[in-house]
């Protein structure tokens, strides 16, 4: 569609300005932008220019300047002009010429997509009515600039909710907000190589889009630590030089191991005597079906462990709201870097979450929710058993995704292309390893519902 402009439209759009003491005659300065606009592409094929009184009037110069310069660049083939209509660009570079059409796989249909809540389920009416609370009775002040721990609403209500729900040793001077899980690891490992770390341990498998990639850019080494049935290996970790460990210990991830007491308790004792940090990555604790909760690693070793937490998986990742409760001894360089990121995340947001949870409403979402996800994840296990037995599920107890290994002789790479050959989208374990394992699929449940659980389980056993 071609570009038009309106009369509010300035030489700045067009990058078009004159020189009065330049040697050069006022209209070919005029003409020499254009075209240069015109041949850089900046000036599409199609696009309106301004009417000539309007350029004259902003460039300050006659009327007659610019029609003769747009007179000259209409000889020249590069603008059209007829009487009553716009002048337009008539010329430029060609359209990209079609690309041959390429065998492709259907588009993905039943997504086995892992990491995400079901945002349809957000409870907006609750929502709204933090919102209206807080927006009646906020003091002016929280509408200015925060400081980098958060608003003080939301630093007593979430301390209060961590140490209730997740057995943290949480407190307001302990906590700082961030925008989600992603900014918080960020900020650990910025604060952690201005301390002087230079190694840190991360589970094998894990994701590699959030400690793994913040490590690597600034500069950190980064080791594996291999994970076993119950979470990651504490016995490989001794033997691990690092002065931070990243560590999934209610459910890891992608396996779903839950650490035992006994392993935490090797942990911190392995913090200790490295004079590490431990970052517990809190992920999907909040869910959990068959099993009494896991109360967060946080709360048995506060001067060691930096807890970090989200509400992309319970409520929705659109809020962009997290939070970390740190040593005393990192807290206020956590908050300075965080300060220093983005001035402190929205404060609306902030206050509507801790009405939220002030007033019960997480606790009741959480309780709507888990039957939900609990569904699906039973749906998607009886379609495993009937479709596809060969295939071991395992980390099904909690979360909103489990691992399925694979029987021998078959690989990861096929499997995922059978699926999308048959429009279902699967995941392999595979590149979230730094060194190699067993084979496995990701499944995430919490956007299906059962009966397309059961279609997608079995177009891909069909596929195989």
């Amino acid at each position: 569609m071609a570009e038009s402009w309106t009369n509010s439209s300035t030489a700045a759009d067009l990058l078009v300005a004159v020189d009065r003491t330049a040697a050069v005659a006022l209209h070919r300065q005029i003409e020499s932008a254009i075209r240069d606009g015109i041949r850089t592409g900046r000036l599409p094929l199609g696009a309106s220019l301004p009417p000539t009184r309007t350029l004259a009037t902003d460039l300050g110069v006659s009327r007659g300047i610019v029609v003769e310069a747009y007179q000259q660049l209409v000889a020249e083939g590069y603008l059209s002009s007829r009487p009553g209509g716009y002048t337009r660009v008539a010329a430029g570079p060609a359209a990209p010429r079609s690309a041959p059409p390429v065998e492709s796989s259907p588009p993905v249909r039943i997504d086995f997509g892992y990491g995400r809540a079901d945002v349809a389920h957000f409870p907006r009416a609750a929502w709204l009515r933090s919102l209206r609370r807080v927006l009646t009775v906020a003091p002016n002040d929280r509408f200015g600039y925060s400081s980098g721990r958060g608003v003080p609403e939301l630093l007593l209500a979430l301390p209060d909710y961590l140490n209730r729900v997740r057995g943290a040793a949480a407190t307001p001077a302990t906590t700082v907000v961030t925008n989600g899980f992603a900014q918080g690891i960020a900020l650990v490992i910025q604060v952690l190589a201005a301390r002087g770390a230079r190694r840190i341990a991360v589970e094998d498998p894990s994701p590699d889009d959030d400690a793994r990639a913040h490590a690597h850019a600034a500069g950190l080494e980064v080791v594996g630590v291999p994970v076993g049935a119950d979470g990651v290996d504490v016995t490989a970790l001794a033997a691990a030089s690092a002065d931070a460990l990243v560590v999934t210990p209610s459910h890891q991830w992608p396996t779903g191991g839950v650490l035992p007491a006994a392993a935490r308790a090797a942990v911190l004792g392995w913090a200790h005597a490295n004079d590490a940090v431990v970052v517990e990555d809190d992920y999907d604790a909040e869910y959990r079906y068959d099993r009494a909760p896991v109360g967060a690693l946080q709360g048995l070793g506060p001067e060691r462990v930096i807890y970090a937490g989200t509400t992309s998986k319970t409520l929705a990742p659109g809020l962009r709201l997290g939070w970390l409760v740190a040593p005393p001894a990192l807290v206020d360089d956590l908050a300075a870097a965080k300060q220093a990121a983005d001035r402190g995340s929205s404060a609306l947001d902030q206050l509507a979450f801790a009405d939220f949870l002030a007033h019960g409403e997480f606790d009741r979402h959480l309780r709507r929710m888990r039957p939900v996800y609990r569904r699906r994840r039973d749906a998607l296990l009886a379609a495993l058993a009937a479709h596809l037995p060969e295939f071991r599920p395992a980390g099904v107890a909690a979360g909103l995704h489990l691992v399925a290994w694979l029987p021998p002789g078959l690989d990861e790479d096929t499997v995922v292309a059978a699926g999308l050959r048959s429009g279902v989208g699967v995941h392999g374990v595979g590149p979230y390893r730094l060194a190699p394992g067993p084979p496995g699929l990701i499944f995430g449940y919490a956007t299906l519902d059962p009966p397309a659980i059961d279609e997608g389980l079995g177009l891909l056993a069909a596929a195989l």
